[in-house]
Formats: C-alpha cells, structure tokens, sequence
C-alpha cells in the first residue's frame, strides 16, 4: 500500500491509500476520488515524507537493542571478572611459575591471577595447564 498525502482545490489536506501509484491517477481520472471535507473532485498530491523502511532505519533499531544487549553482557562480564579477582591471589609477573607450581603439585592449590606474556602463555597451555585470560574492561560503561 501506498500512502499519499492529498489536497484539494479549497486547500483541505487528507491522506489516500492507494494499492499502487496508477491506482491514485486511475481514481482522479475518473472521479471517484473526492475531498472528504467539501466533496471536491480536483485532488493533487501534496509534498511528504517518504516512510521508507531502510536498511540503515532497521540498522539504527538494531543498534539500539544491540547497545542495551551488549551493556548488559558488558556488565555480567564486568561482575564475572569481578568474582575472579576478589577469589584469587595476584602473583603478578610470576604468574607463570606459580601455574607450574600449583599444576605440578609444589604449591597449594588455589586460584592465582597474574602477567604472562603471549609466549608465556603458550607454553603453559602446551603443557596442558589450563589458564584463561582475563579482559582488561574499561570502568564506565556508556
């Protein structure tokens, strides 16, 4: 359906629903097309908006469920790192040797927090301990 906007000749505005562009010159040709207000049979089209639905309306409609979304993951993730470093012992740079430690049974087993380079890092996975990395997140959230 089409919606146009519609004055007549006495200047009263009302709109039209038409099933295609041809179906509105079709009704003014043959008279069937009246103002509701003074019954006058000259209508023209008046400027209006289109209300096209857009890629970039439906992206803008997405952003905004997108951006409530990934606030409130941002902040389960916030929470989640939250819980980790309020149970664990920051070991600092010394994280990887202290992984090993606890991995090989020659410290107390417990949950550790620490620096590793990429490198680092690797050779603890190849060694099949299991180390995961924690998101360094920003304080605000906008």
């Amino acid at each position: 359906m089409i919606r146009y906007s519609l004055i007549c000749e006495n200047a009263h505005e009302f709109e039209g629903w038409f099933s295609e562009g041809a179906d509105f010159d079709r009704q003014v040709a043959s008279g069937f097309l009246t103002c509701p207000v003074c019954n006058s049979v000259s209508i023209s089209k008046s400027l209006m908006a289109p209300s096209v639905s857009t890629a970039r309306k439906k992206e803008e409609m997405q952003t905004v469920a997108m951006d409530t979304a990934r606030r409130e993951a941002f902040l389960k993730l916030k929470e989640a790192v939250a819980a980790i470093k309020a149970n664990s012992e920051d070991v600092g740079t010394r994280f990887p040797e202290e992984a090993r430690k606890i991995h090989y049974g020659e410290a107390d087993a417990r949950g550790i927090i620490g620096q590793a380079t990429p490198d680092e890092a690797e050779a603890l996975v190849e060694e099949g301990i299991e180390i995961a990395a924690l998101p360094v997140l920003p304080e605000d959230v906008n």
